[in-house]
């Protein structure tokens, strides 16, 4: 056989709040940039850009695989000796994890890269490398910023079998056209750990807009690009004969993606040849205006939504150049997708400027008295670095939380103008203890039973992961999973190693405690499903979410703050005349 170069793409996970790595025995969300990767080294390998070197390619989730950099360089060792470490799709919240992975690696004189969207964006927006990126260059560690694809892993895999990793590989103002690149692929093994078997891939990459905390359009870039029908039916294809049909689009917004109409054409034919496609995507709050989108996209399998909503509050969405939503369409939207067996979840920021604890509780209220939604995904207001109001508020000195790995959009990381500390951080348990209160749940369902939906089971399912997962795990669904696992020695610096007996015993109890829990709310909530979709008066209940007449915008704001947001709305409209005349 000989030596064999060693290839480890690793996607890290980020610290719990108690010190151990996040990880599951099964994950929700599987990594799309690992996919991606993946499919482009082993590319690079088929194109001999190792010459006649041979090569392995190893790839681990950690999110619910074990990383045990020691085994691994062990590993290396028997390999022959040489390999190389990517460490892929890092987000901001992954690094401090990443960098004790790391020092590890570098300690056993391994080659580590780094890339994701915490080094890209922060090399993007920032006139100078913010100290942890200083520290890890220090350490040896290299840089990838951007995109992989045309053959620019190439010099990366040649550099590192030769132990010569440059500092930084640059490709930020290079965008890589993606039409017929290789296709983002994760083994069987991989998906495997995922629940229900999900896979997933992208179409499309940048973005149009200007949101200011959003970070893909200074990572990703603001010009749009596509992979082709035929890449897709490759993707399925590769797939399927892995048993693998179930997919996340990982699109930031499947519905600006100027190719999807002969996407979907080819899913619907793929699906008529007999593949079984079921497909999760994110779609913008405009979507609904695209001729025949809603009905082709449900006819290519999805079954489940995610809308970018971030707020109802109009001036809220305006400051943080969110123009694209339009409230005074919220509604006709979601009715339009709930003409079809469709689950909704919407993403939703609290913690604008003009957000307080009670016009945050009100707006709530107001959204799941008005609106069919079925499930939202609170975030706090935070400054990813990558973003412009990362930026603006890291160059003017304001504080922000100095631990990286509080960066998920599930922790406070800055101060609020009109909201104290506590105040803010219950404003967001509050609402997301009012969105799934039983009262609210029960609503959901009786919507879903009177429009005639046959998502009974994910219904049940999605709101039993969206409420248990803040609330008795403290992490948000998309980083939850089935079956903590925790691994005793992996902690934290600055965290006590636990003694075994006290360790094994605690975290036994703390999962059969989690269990128990999520198992109650779930045959709670079948018990409930089925006593309404069982009622034969189901079809007529009815509510202001499902009724089918057209009202104002300001409907969807509370009585007390209406007239006010429409004066601003005037002036504002007033001043952009102005502006344009001028």
């Amino acid at each position: 056989m000989g030596d064999r170069f060693q290839i480890y793409l690793i996607k890290p996970t980020r610290y719990h709040d108690d010190g151990y790595p996040l990880q599951w025995w099964r994950s929700i969300v599987p990594s799309n940039s690992l996919a991606c990767m993946a499919g482009i080294v082993e590319d690079a390998l088929e194109r001999g850009a190792l010459g006649d070197v041979e090569a392995d390619v190893h790839t681990l989730d950690e999110i619910h695989s074990k990383v045990d950099p020691k085994r691994i360089a062990r590993d290396i060792r028997r390999a022959g000796g040489k390999g190389f470490i990517g460490l892929v799709g890092v987000q901001s919240n992954q690094f401090p994890r990443t960098m004790e992975m790391a020092k590890e690696f570098i300690a056993a004189g391994l080659p580590v890269c780094i890339g994701g969207f915490h080094v890209s964006g922060c090399m993007s927006m920032l006139k100078e490398l913010p100290p942890e990126l200083v520290e890890a260059q220090e350490m040896g560690i290299s840089f990838f910023g951007g995109e992989a694809e045309d053959g620019r892993i190439d010099e990366v895999l040649q550099d590192a079998l030769a132990g010569e990793l440059k500092p930084i590989y640059d490709w930020l103002k290079d965008t890589p056209n993606i039409a017929g690149a290789p296709i983002p692929f994760l083994p069987r093994e991989q998906v495997e750990h995922n629940t229900n078997g999900f896979s997933s891939f992208d179409l499309g990459r940048g973005c149009p807009f200007e949101c200011s905390f959003c970070t893909i359009i200074n990572v990703q870039g603001r010009k749009s690009r596509f992979r082709t029908a035929d890449d897709l039916e490759k993707i399925i294809r590769v797939n399927a004969a892995e048993g693998i049909t179930r997919f996340v689009l990982t699109d930031d917004n499947f519905a600006r993606n100027k190719n999807w109409e002969s996407f979907a054409d080819r899913l619907i034919q793929l699906r008529e040849e007999g593949f079984p496609i079921k497909l999760v995507i994110q779609v913008d709050t405009l979507a609904h205006r695209i001729p025949n989108f809603i009905e082709k996209c449900v006819k290519m399998g999805v079954n489940e939504i995610f809308v970018g909503l971030e707020n109802i509050n109009a001036d809220n969405l305006e400051a943080a150049k969110k123009r694209q939503n339009r409230v005074e369409e919220y509604r006709e939207m979601f009715l339009m997708w709930k003409q079809h067996p469709v689950y909704i979840i919407c993403g939703y920021i609290i913690g604008f400027p003009n957000d307080s604890y009670e016009s945050i509780q009100q707006d709530i209220a107001t959204l799941k008295r008005e609106l069919p939604i079925d499930s939202i995904y609170l975030n706090y207001l935070t400054p990813l670095p990558g973003s412009e109001d990362h930026k603006l508020m890291y160059e003017a000195g304001e504080w922000m939380d100095p631990d990286l790995n509080k960066y998920d959009l599930n922790h406070r990381v800055t101060h609020h103008g009109k909201m104290s500390d506590e105040e803010w951080e219950r404003a967001y348990v509050d609402a997301h203890r009012s969105f799934y209160s039983w009262e609210h749940m029960e609503t959901v369902i009786r919507r879903m039973a009177a429009l005639g939906s046959n998502q009974k089971k994910m219904t049940v399912n999605r709101l039993t992961a969206y409420r248990e997962a803040v609330r008795i795990t403290g992490v948000a669904k998309f980083e939850s999973g089935y079956m903590r696992i925790y691994r005793r020695k992996q902690r934290r610096p600055g965290f006590r190693i636990e003694n075994p007996l006290i360790f094994y015993p605690k975290y036994f109890a703390k999962n059969l405690y989690i269990t128990i829990a999520v198992a109650k709310t779930y045959f709670r909530l079948r018990r409930m499903m089925k006593r309404i979709i069982t009622d034969p008066a189901r079809f007529d209940y009815t509510d202001d979410a499902i009724t089918n007449d057209k009202r104002e915008v300001d409907v969807l704001l509370t009585d007390t703050r209406a007239s006010e947001n429409a004066e601003i709305r005037r002036q504002h409209r007033e001043e952009l005349k102005e502006s344009a005349a001028a």
